[in-house]
């Protein structure tokens, strides 16, 4: 069972709580101390989760607050009054119906909440990160999308020769790469070693290029790999042996027949991934300081930020739910052999 190695003030007072150690943990709780404890091992936490039941009672005495519980992560404020505030406005007091009714009565007015951090409504944050997210995802998506859809096409033209299998092993590598890896390497030389492109910032279309030569990059290999696989699946298919058969060339083959008819899983792989774009890349704008919905995101979650990660959460839920359906949609319009009931 873990132990508890000493308690300390959340306000700075590392050596532990004066009133916990002369007058016992109950005068603690009155005086309003802030506490947290340390354990013996990172380890120990589990069994502290785990094995509440199995505790001392030494440790039902003490009141564990992780941040984002009912006060919205603020218990290191020594405010009450303020966390009282905070407590009623969200109606945290009332039943789970009430909740919930208030939740959605607030939707329908276009009320997405209010930001503890950024002291700003949640709708207008949304809006201002809007523009930058998109500015970043739609062209890392279109670019990324033709190019790994042409070099599939390449492999497929140019099947078991070293051209197809230099792709493969391409792609593969650059699979192997961790994502993080593309963004430091490519700040360090790009940016910092050959001053090509900045650093960090969002002033201008120049500050985009690094990060979105970085996003096609780091994603060409498992699309190149996915396509390659679409693209040789249809080839050993009967329709193109007829139309090679026939005399057909195998450029109008590949960019006719071919295509067409792999458009089933290339709308699968392409739509759902929609959502993504409006959410933002989370390292990219992390790293480049890009100011879009993914840098807000990381903010509002190391902040505790809960009224901004319940929107960010809820808008990219409702896409991807409209996504899923404009899939379906898109089956019927590419395919006439769907039908939509």
């Amino acid at each position: 069972m873990a132990q508890l190695v000493e308690y300390y003030l959340f306000c700075g007072e590392r050596n532990g709580c004066h009133s916990a150690r002369n007058h016992g943990e109950s005068d603690c709780f009155r005086t309003g101390c802030r506490r947290g404890l340390y354990l013996d091992d990172p380890l120990s936490w589990g069994g502290v989760l785990a094995g509440q039941k199995l505790a001392s009672k030494e440790w039902k005495k003490v009141n564990i607050r992780f941040p984002g519980d009912e006060d919205g992560g603020f218990r290191t404020l020594e405010k009450p009054l303020e966390i009282q505030q905070l407590k009623l406005r969200k109606i945290n007091r009332n039943p789970f119906d009430s909740q919930l009714t208030f939740y959605i009565r607030q939707l329908l007015h276009g009320d997405l909440g209010f930001s503890e951090g950024f002291k700003q409504p949640v709708a207008k944050l949304l809006r201002d990160g809007v523009l930058p997210s998109l500015s970043l995802t739609i062209p890392i998506f279109i670019i990324g999308i033709v190019v790994s859809i042409s070099l599939s096409l390449v492999c497929a033209y140019f099947r078991d020769t070293f051209i197809d299998r230099f792709l493969v092993i391409f792609s593969v590598a650059l699979m192997s790469i961790n994502y993080l890896v593309f963004i430091v390497a490519g700040q360090y030389f790009f940016a910092y070693k050959f001053g090509w492109f900045p650093v960090w910032g969002y002033e201008s279309a120049k500050y985009l290029f690094l990060p979105v030569l970085i996003g096609v990059i780091s994603g060409l290999g498992s699309n190149i790999r996915f396509y390659r696989t679409i693209m040789l699946d249809e080839m050993y298919k009967d329709y193109v042996r007829t139309a090679f058969a026939k005399g057909v060339s195998k450029p109008r083959v590949l960019f006719v027949h071919v295509l067409k008819n792999a458009m089933i899983p290339i709308i699968t792989n392409v739509v759902i991934a929609i959502p993504f774009l409006y959410t933002g890349s989370l390292l990219l704008e992390s790293f480049f300081g890009i100011p879009g919905l993914g840098y807000l995101s990381i903010n509002a979650i190391l902040s505790a930020d809960i009224d901004v990660v319940r929107a960010i959460v809820l808008i990219g839920a409702l896409l991807f739910v409209v996504s899923n359906l404009l899939t379906d949609i898109c089956y019927a319009a590419a395919d006439p052999r769907v039908k939509l009931k």
